[in-house]
């Protein structure tokens, strides 16, 4: 071959080689922006090791070509202003993807702001996944394309709490106890509206809220019920105001029934021991004893592996549908990825889930867990090495807490 050829064909290679695609596989950075300092950093901090944990067990089991996930921390601090601050600085690193659930403020912050930066710059446009802000008008009056929940709605728990303690005629008289913001408000309300609706009889004999992250003894308010003669409370506290009340109500001997939404989370277990057997409860969306063979494998690996509880089955679901959408929108443009979530279902460890197209809600079977010692029927594992864990009391299916929706979503061209 003469000089002069010879140079050409390896110029047309190198071109060739040039123009050829990457089959590299893609990574999509998933910001995580929540408290991470502060008095409910321990929830926190808890929520993002196990996301970390759920999106480690799906990269290894992709394929050389299938889409990797990245998990990005920004501390939101449990304020909206600070959460939309780093909801700029994470766009402005190019992530397209949020998850948040600490605190319905928060989330309608950063819904706000993500749906002004769709309609000002759509090349810009990011999807925020919720995996635990319950606020029911974040699927309602406030929804938005640009926002999906993976959890139930404060009035979905409610609804499935109630209709339980409808069937308890030990039950007379409740007192509510919930945090000054409108999570707790709403669960407040929507706890009065179900039980004056299911079983008239009971009396609310109290119905306070407490200044979120302010208070540090919660005796005062421990007397209160007791003099009340509740024979239940229901509280929507959370992180060092749930841990709190448990160890005032330990300290004075207050032997009642405490059903909450939180009482699983990281740090409040400890606070509970003996005092707890029997009489605290926790509605979540999957309970550690729970029939569901592959999150109690996830559970037990994450256990020896951190020696903590895994308990946040919402990333499971929100990360393996967010793949299931990309795989069925074949892109990653959120845009195109939000309308394949719309109507998604799914067969998730809990059983099949939907994403319902009118509201962005999941629905989902919900799970009421009774702290009872390990090694009772029902209670193959304990919570923090305490020797006590939650005993499955009841599997709701996706029906019972179920709830209509006023949303009236605007939807960007498809």
């Amino acid at each position: 071959m003469k000089p002069h050829r010879f140079l050409r064909s390896l110029l047309w290679i190198a071109c060739a080689c040039a123009a050829t695609p990457s089959h590299a596989a893609e990574t999509v950075k998933i910001a995580f922006i929540d408290v991470l300092s502060g008095p409910f950093a321990l929830t926190g901090e808890g929520s993002l090791k196990q996301l970390r944990e759920v999106v480690l067990q799906m990269n290894s089991k992709a394929g050389p070509n299938d889409l990797k996930f990245e998990v990005v921390a920004f501390d939101g601090k449990g304020t909206a202003q600070e959460s939309v601050t780093v909801l700029k600085s994470a766009s402005d690193q190019g992530i397209r993807y949020v998850t948040q659930g600490g605190g319905s403020g928060v989330a309608f912050a950063l819904v706000d702001a993500i749906s002004k930066l769709a309609e000002r710059e759509p090349e810009k446009a990011m999807l925020l996944l919720n995996y635990a802000a319950m606020d029911p008008g974040l699927t309602n009056d406030r929804c938005s394309f640009w926002h999906f929940r993976f959890y139930p709605s404060s009035t979905m728990i409610v609804e499935a709490l109630t209709s339980y303690m409808a069937k308890r005629s030990d039950i007379k008289k409740v007192y509510l106890l919930n945090q000054n913001y409108t999570h707790g408000q709403q669960v407040s309300k929507a706890s009065r509206e179900d039980l004056a609706r299911k079983r008239p009889d009971i009396q609310i004999v109290g119905d306070d809220f407490v200044p979120i992250a302010q208070v540090r003894d919660f005796a005062p308010y421990v007397a209160k019920i007791k003099e009340s003669g509740a024979d239940t409370v229901i509280t929507s506290n959370w992180g060092s105001d749930l841990t709190l009340l448990f160890k005032s109500a330990r300290d004075f001997g207050l032997n009642i029934n405490f059903y909450t939404m939180n009482a699983n989370n990281p740090g409040t277990p400890a606070r509970m021991g003996p005092w707890g057997v029997g009489k605290v409860g926790v509605v979540w969306n999957w309970a550690q004893n729970a029939a569901s063979p592959e999150l109690e494998k996830i559970s037990v690996a994450y256990k020896q592996k951190t020696n903590e509880d895994f308990i946040f089955a919402a990333h499971w679901n929100s990360m393996n549908m967010l793949q299931a959408a990309m795989r069925q929108a074949k892109a990653t443009d959120p845009k195109r990825v939000a309308f394949a979530l719309e109507g998604l279902k799914y067969k998730s460890p809990i059983g099949e889930i939907e994403m319902r197209k009118t509201d962005h809600q999941l629905q989902a079977p919900l799970f009421l867990g009774i702290w009872e010692k390990q090694g009772v029927k029902g209670v193959k594992y304990d919570a923090e090495n305490t020797g006590y864990g939650f005993r499955p009391e009841v599997a709701w299916d996706a029906y019972v807490s179920s709830q209509p929706t006023s949303c009236q979503m605007s939807r960007p061209a498809s």
